[in-house]
C-alpha cells in the first residue's frame, strides 16, 4: 500500500502525467481509438496537470487533487474531485479522476485515494459523490467493491467516438468513509 496520501504540489505534475498516460495506455487499449493512446503526450499532460494543481491551490475548495506516494517509488497514483459538474444530478460531489500506476494496482492504493477524496469532499460540505467510468474499463468493478452502486449509464462523445460510461454513486459519504476507513 502507498505510504501516504497528500494534496498534489505543482512539482508533482510531470510524474502525475506519467502515471496518467501509462494507466490510460494499459487500461484502455482496444477500448478507445488507438490514435488517442498513441498521441497521448506526457509533456502535454504535465502542463494540464500543473494548471489543474495551481487552480486547486489558488481556489481552495473548488477542486482537490490528491496523490498516492510510495516511499520507494514516489508518486504512484492520483485522484481529483470537487462539486458535481452535472447540476441536475442527485449527488453533491464528483470524483473526476482516479488513476493508479499499473504496477501498484490491487495493493490498496486505489482504496486509499478514494477514501482521501471522499474525506476532501465531505470536508467541503459535499455529502454524496458520483464517478463516471468508461464502461469498457475492466477496473470499473473496483467502485462496486468500494460500495458504489450503479447509478446509470450515458454515452459521451470523446475523440470522435461514442463511448459508454457507467456512473457509480455513494449517497452518504459519512457511511462511505466509515466503510472504507
Amino acid at each position: 500500500m502507498a505510504s501516504r496520501f497528500r494534496r498534489a504540489r505543482p512539482d508533482d505534475a510531470p510524474v502525475i502525467a506519467g502515471v496518467y498516460v501509462e494507466t490510460w495506455r494499459t487500461t484502455y487499449a482496444g477500448s478507445v481509438p488507438d490514435k488517442v493512446l498513441l498521441e497521448m503526450s506526457p509533456e502535454i499532460q504535465a502542463a494540464r496537470w500543473a494548471k489543474a494543481i495551481n487552480r486547486a491551490i489558488e481556489k481552495p475548495g473548488r477542486e482537490f487533487i490528491i496523490v498516492a506516494e510510495d516511499r520507494a517509488h514516489g508518486v504512484i497514483g492520483v485522484g481529483s474531485c470537487g462539486p458535481n459538474r452535472q447540476r441536475r444530478s442527485g449527488f453533491a460531489g464528483e470524483v473526476y479522476t482516479l488513476y493508479v500506476h499499473p504496477d501498484f494496482q490491487e495493493q490498496g492504493n486505489g482504496r486509499g485515494l478514494l477514501l482521501r477524496l471522499f474525506e476532501e469532499l465531505s470536508g467541503a460540505g459535499l455529502d454524496s459523490a458520483v464517478i463516471w467510468v468508461l464502461a469498457a474499463n475492466p477496473s470499473r468493478y473496483f467502485y462496486e467493491a468500494m460500495g458504489g452502486r450503479r447509478e446509470g449509464e450515458r454515452v459521451e462523445r470523446l475523440w470522435g467516438a461514442d463511448l459508454k460510461e457507467t456512473g457509480y454513486g455513494w449517497p452518504d459519504l459519512t457511511k462511505a468513509i466509515e466503510a472504507l476507513g
